[in-house]
């Protein structure tokens, strides 16, 4: 059973920077697509970030592009989201999810789900 463990979110000022990484075990890392959501709030998910299973292609919303940056170490079955000029709406439950049909950024196709991390930007 693929299991996901994210870690490294906390307050951060407007401006400043955290990286979020997300240790899968259970199953075989370089298989999976990857991908970072988040959850404001009343809001529903969204997609932020995905990884395809080779790690060549990177695929961003709109709204952190140039800003946030994917990466995965096949080695240590993690994958990072590297997130900078962060911004108060930022704000959210960051998710890591795995298997789902590269480049799809539908939630709804995520099969694995990790707990969640909770990033609060203040300005």
């Amino acid at each position: 059973q693929v299991q996901l463990v994210e870690s490294g979110g906390g307050p951060v000022q407007a401006g400043g920077s955290l990286r979020l990484s997300c240790v899968f075990s259970g199953g075989t890392f370089n298989s999976y697509a990857m991908g970072w959501y988040r959850q404001a709030p009343g809001k529903e998910r969204e997609y932020v970030a995905s990884i395809s299973w080779s790690g060549q292609s990177t695929y961003y919303a709109d709204s952190v592009k140039g800003r946030f940056t994917i990466s995965r170490d096949d080695a240590k079955n993690t994958v990072y989201l590297q997130m900078n000029r962060l911004k108060s709406e930022d704000t959210a439950v960051y998710y890591c999810g795995a298997d789902f049909p590269s480049p799809s950024r539908r939630v709804s196709d995520v099969k694995y789900w990790g707990q969640g991390t909770q990033v609060t930007v203040s300005s």
